[in-house]
């Protein structure tokens, strides 16, 4: 087992200890021989790899994790949230799980706006008028009926004793909640779970979610159907009718699970495996790797000048694709084939220029087309090699901060992840067009990108991250950290990175990214450059040794790795 070293915050992120231009040093990542768990809290990991043990599959150990997240990481584990799962199955099926939230039947364009047709501030980012019908529980229950092989009461029992019977804060918790406390005290139920008589609770006291363990338990016992149908429903339906919200009974009877195929792509002769509509990750990840595939990077080098133009070129015209083209496939049409195609990364590529920066408005605005930060994600690989790769959210951290009486339950933000008005930014900045306006019973375009890699029908990594709008620049560079520049997995996963989407017009670099010779080449190429914190916490596992084509470690065949960026979470192997 990995734990992360404690450090300070910068916003809601950990600072890294200080890192080299070139990403040398870095600890080796987890060896296990049978099974692999990667989370952003050790209690959910050791949940995880506790069924993987008891001979549960990487499904059941999913599911297992999701909820003692929901209960060790109330920041963004969550039942009142939703997310995405891409799985790999040891005989090399594959599929795609899409439990995103759902916009209420009473939702319109235009409820973030007031009469004038200005945005509101705040409006789709707090309280309960910001949250969509939460598809967590039915997600994970979705999977468990259909791919897992041990009960939904042993699956659940980790989360309800650790609801129940507490567990004691770290200071990566303490701090995580303090981040919340301003909000909490505004929200009566919230004080009384995450607060202690107002004040923020300190590391080393036992935080009990007495309330979030009643919930869990009555799941436990009657299914999705005690979320969705029951008391449970009824409690937040009541509560956010009596704070201006407008959920229903109806709207979370309507809530339905979609499971499709995932996006998939090449790369230098791996398989990629990765998020489809309403996500916009896979699209991104495999748009941008189609047009740099045409660079030699690794003969370029990690981060030189020429290796990042290219890649800054690549994401300006991935991410302007996403944010005009992309949104609800129930909803709208889009041509995902075309952006996944290497003929349309190749026509991209030819109109990037080596030595000049492209004008990001020149390449169309989003007036003419027809998230969140705060995510978590983890990886599992089990003994037969069955994979999943999961990312789910509340959107901001506490989502919306708010807590239905009775329930214990945060609900989400997630409203915000929709196009409050056309060429207006959301909360990440990200400027999109009318594809992802808000419609009744439609899911907001999301940047979430769990991914799995294989090669030649064999696995090889499983990899995601929370980060808004940074969580497909960082899944991008890390699965490029390991193909084309040969780091072993941690070293990948701590490496400096870069995050560049279209609007503004900007490309962002985390400290030590770039080196002074390179941010001097690049703003000669009239690239804009401008520093950054930290965004990301990738969970990933490498399978077969610690680097690509090298030696395993003894009789170990997985290896994970949890991104130092935050200071919470860790790998956990048998």
């Amino acid at each position: 087992m990995l734990k992360n070293l404690k450090h300070g915050l910068t916003g809601a992120l950990a600072i890294l200890l200080p890192l080299s231009t070139v990403p040398a040093a870095a600890p080796m990542p987890v060896a296990a021989a049978h099974g692999m768990v990667v989370s952003a809290n050790h209690l959910a990991s050791k949940a995880g790899v506790d069924v993987l043990k008891a001979g549960g599959n990487a499904i059941d150990a999913a599911v297992a994790v999701g909820y003692a997240l929901a209960v060790t990481f109330p920041e963004a584990g969550n039942l009142g949230g939703g997310g995405f799962m891409t799985i790999r199955f040891a005989d090399g099926r594959t599929t795609f799980i899409d439990f995103r939230e759902m916009a209420p039947g009473a939702a319109s364009p235009t409820m973030y706006q007031d009469k004038a047709g200005n945005v509101i501030p705040g409006l789709s980012t707090r309280g309960y008028l910001a949250a969509g019908i939460p598809g967590s529980v039915a997600g994970l229950e979705y999977v468990r009926a259909k791919y897992g092989i041990k009960s939904r009461a042993m699956l659940m029992s980790p989360a309800i004793h650790l609801a129940r019977d507490g567990f004691v804060l770290d200071q990566g918790d303490a701090d995580m909640l303090g981040l919340g406390a301003d909000d909490f005290r505004k929200d009566i139920p919230s004080a009384s779970i995450f607060l202690n008589h107002g004040e923020v609770r300190k590391a080393g006291t036992r935080l009990i979610q007495a309330d979030l363990g009643k919930a869990l338990q009555e799941i436990s016992t009657k299914g999705a159907d005690a979320f969705y149908r029951g008391n449970i429903a009824r409690e937040m339906v009541a509560a956010s009718r009596a704070h201006g919200g407008i959920m229903t009974m109806a709207d979370f009877a309507r809530y339905k699970v979609r499971e499709m195929a995932p996006i998939t792509c090449d790369y230098r002769g791996y398989h990629i495996i990765s998020a489809p509509p309403p996500s916009s990750g896979g699209v991104v990840l495999c748009e941008t790797l189609n047009i740099v595939e045409g660079y030699p990077m690794a003969k370029l080098g990690w981060h030189s000048a020429q290796g990042m133009h290219d890649l800054i070129e690549a994401l300006r015209r991935a991410f302007h694709d996403r944010n005009i083209s992309l949104g609800d496939p129930d909803f709208i049409k889009m041509d995902t084939e075309k952006l996944v195609s290497k003929d349309y990364a190749a026509q991209l590529r030819r109109s990037i220029v080596p030595d000049k920066a492209t004008l990001s408005s020149s390449l169309g605005s989003v007036t003419n087309g027809p998230e969140g930060q705060n995510t978590t994600h983890f990886s599992i690989v089990d003994k037969w090699g069955n994979a999943v790769s999961l990312t789910y959210t509340l959107n901001d951290w506490f989502g919306a901060r708010v807590t239905p009486a009775g329930t214990g339950i945060l609900l989400n933000d997630e409203m915000d992840d929709f196009t409050a008005k056309p060429g207006v930014p959301n909360m990440f900045g990200l400027v999109e067009g009318p594809n992802n306006a808000i419609g009744a019973g439609k899911r907001p375009l999301s940047s979430m990108t769990p991914t799995i890699i294989t090669r030649d029908n064999k696995l090889v990594m499983v990899v995601g991250t929370p980060g808004g709008s940074h969580i497909p620049t960082a899944v991008l560079q890390v699965v490029m950290n390991v193909i084309d520049y040969g780091m072993q997995l941690q070293q990948a996963v701590n490496a400096p990175r870069i995050h560049e989407q279209w609007l503004p017009d900007v490309t962002y670099y985390e400290p030590f990214a770039l080196s002074a010779d390179t941010m001097a080449a690049l703003e000669a190429r009239g690239q804009n450059l401008a520093p950054q914190g930290y965004h990301n916490q990738i969970a990933a596992i490498l399978v077969g040794a610690p680097e690509l084509g090298g030696p395993p470690l003894g009789d170990n065949k997985l290896y994970g790795a949890i991104d130092p960026r935050l200071n919470l979470g860790d790998a956990e192997g048998y």
